[in-house]
C-alpha cells in the first residue's frame, strides 16, 4: 500500500519576509566568513537526505522557533 505524500508548500500567507531579509540571510549563508561555510554544510547534508517537504518543514518550523524567540 503506497503513503499518498503531504504536501505543505501552498496556501494562504502566514509570514511577511522582506527583500532586506532574505538579502542578509543570502550574503549570512553565502559570503560571511565565519557563518557561510556552517550553513553551506547543513544545506547540502539536509538536501541530500531530505525531501522537499521535509525540508520545508524543518524550515518552517525554524521560523515559527525563531518567530516565537525560542533559544534551542
Amino acid at each position: 500500500m503506497a503513503i499518498t505524500p503531504i504536501s505543505i508548500l501552498g496556501g494562504d500567507s502566514v509570514y511577511c519576509i522582506n527583500e532586506a531579509q532574505v538579502s542578509d540571510a543570502r550574503r549570512l549563508a553565502n559570503d560571511d566568513p565565519e557563518s557561510s561555510e556552517k550553513i553551506q554544510s547543513e544545506i547540502e547534508k539536509l538536501e541530500s537526505s531530505f525531501t522537499r517537504n521535509e525540508r520545508a518543514a524543518l524550515a518552517f518550523t525554524i521560523i515559527e522557533n525563531l518567530r516565537e524567540d525560542r533559544e534551542k
